[in-house]
């Protein structure tokens, strides 16, 4: 794991800081890819700890006997139609 990143939020935070740089422009070649990597990097750990809660979730749904949630939401309400 990254040292650098404190937690989901902050990452998120500077993602979206990053994002927001970019599309300023007027920035040169080398600060342009160093953000962009940097930018890569965030992604990366938002989407593991995303998956991460999502596992847990599914997890205690399963022990509760819930039923988890569709990946995609159109799919919500499909089945009774059928």
């Amino acid at each position: 794991m990254d040292e650098t990143i404190k937690d989901f939020e902050a990452a998120l935070a500077e993602l979206a800081g990053i994002v927001k740089k970019l599309e300023e422009g007027d920035l040169a070649l080398e600060t342009s890819l160093a953000l962009y990597e940097r930018g890569v990097q965030l992604q990366r750990y938002c989407h593991e700890r995303l998956e991460a809660a999502e596992r847990r979730i599914d997890i205690l749904n399963d022990r509760g006997e819930l039923v988890a949630a569709p990946r995609d939401l159109t799919e919500v309400g499909q089945d009774e139609d059928q």
